[in-house]
């Protein structure tokens, strides 16, 4: 990145005040300036790396320190600019977090991270962060830059962190006093000086409830995760088959885990976006397993057009609905005739068994289809239809 005629005229402080102005125009909830350092946290990420707690995310082992030396993943690198824009859709009711745990509740249901209920955020929020960058260089001259949101060797929590948009909680999420952690993050690499903004204390005090949900066990040690164990890794990152011993903990989640977050009692902080990209899309706040089973791979990509859950593929979004009909199918029920366990509030529904199993059954009897992907999904569907309730 090479710095090429910015003025050394502009007011640093001014500048700043007006990054912020135009970052709220462009729909983000807050931005800050952190420095280049990140020394300290390269022997975390190290032992993080060491431990396999990325799992089969090998991009994160291969670029290795180079996330925390922003100025060798682009030369030139003096500042980054960090942001983060709120992603709660406008129309989520209050009480969401109850609404969520219900759904959960509901072994019929789809569940789908909030995050990924609308547009591709990688999309939105990089077209967002370059007009920033554009209007900054209308303010100082041009600079040398590079947009990033989740999609480069970045430390995005450290530098957020680092710059003050929040603390590192104990779920390894970024946290705000006034939105909680319902955002994305994105940042700017510049070379050019900006004032530094100040980091923020942690304020998570002796609360572990993000520890103490979450359904695996993924939070190995206060703000680290094990990937391997989590939700979001085995239906989002893992491209092969999910392991026997993680899929009853799933439940009905299909894409994504909010668990550690519907929790967290600084979420009662949550903001809903400032824009309409977030929106739910294709009626995933209702969607049952029974009606996204029965896509078929052009419908997939259809619906799922624009959406950060296409990059999954079809194949293991069909992986995912499999073990969550399995898991409907092993769904308890108590003396009251109410399943238990991991789906404990929704009336046993043998019709609703009896349409999981002709769904499964009736994906198997189809022509088989040659590859390890479907070979994939095949091992999914016979392991759904074996499952049957405990107290059976």
């Amino acid at each position: 990145m090479r710095h090429e005629s910015a003025d050394t005229a502009w007011n640093p402080d001014e500048v700043l005040a007006s990054l912020r102005q135009w970052a709220t125009e462009l729909g983000f909830s807050q931005i800050g300036v952190a420095d280049v350092d990140l020394s300290s946290a390269e022997a975390p990420l190290m032992a993080w790396l060491g431990r396999g707690f990325h799992g089969e995310m090998h991009y994160m082992a291969a670029h290795g320190l180079k996330r925390a030396r922003p100025a060798e993943l682009v030369p030139g690198t003096v500042r980054v600019i960090t942001a983060r824009m709120d992603y709660l859709p406008q129309a989520l009711p209050d009480g969401w977090q109850a609404v969520s745990w219900e759904r959960m509740a509901t072994p019929s249901a789809a569940v789908v991270s909030l995050y990924a209920h609308g547009r591709d955020y990688h999309k939105v929020l990089r077209n967002r962060l370059q007009k920033l960058a554009e209007r900054l260089a209308e303010a100082i001259g041009p600079f040398g830059h590079r947009a990033f949101t989740d999609s480069a060797p970045v430390l995005e929590v450290e530098l957020a962190s680092r710059s003050g948009l929040g603390w590192r909680g104990k779920h390894s999420l970024l946290l705000s006093r006034q939105s909680g952690s319902t955002f994305f993050l994105g940042e700017i690499y510049v070379d050019v000086p900006l004032p530094l903004t100040q980091p923020e204390t942690a304020h998570c005090g002796q609360c572990t409830a993000c520890i103490d949900v979450c359904p695996t066990g993924a939070i190995v040690e206060e703000g680290v995760v094990d990937a391997r164990r989590c939700i979001s890794y085995l239906t989002i990152e893992l491209d092969g088959p999910i392991p026997e011993a993680m899929r009853p903990h799933i439940g009905n989640r299909i894409y994504g885990c909010d668990d550690c977050q519907l929790i967290c009692p600084w979420n009662k902080f949550a903001q809903r976006a400032r824009l309409p990209d977030f929106d739910t899309r294709i009626g995933l706040d209702r969607a049952t397993l029974l009606q996204l089973w029965a896509w078929d791979e052009a419908t997939f990509l259809r619906s799922t057009e624009g959406s950060a859950i296409r990059r999954i593929g079809f194949a293991r979004w069909q992986r995912n609905i499999a073990v969550a009909m399995g898991n409907a199918l092993a769904a308890r029920a108590d003396a009251t005739g109410q399943p238990t366990g991991h789906l404990p509030d929704e009336p046993t529904d043998e019709p609703l068994r009896q349409a999981i199993r002709a769904a499964l059954q009736a994906w198997l009897a189809q022509p088989p289809a040659l590859g390890e992907q479907q070979a994939m999904v095949a091992e999914h569907v016979r392991w759904a239809l074996a499952q049957v309730p405990a107290d059976r």
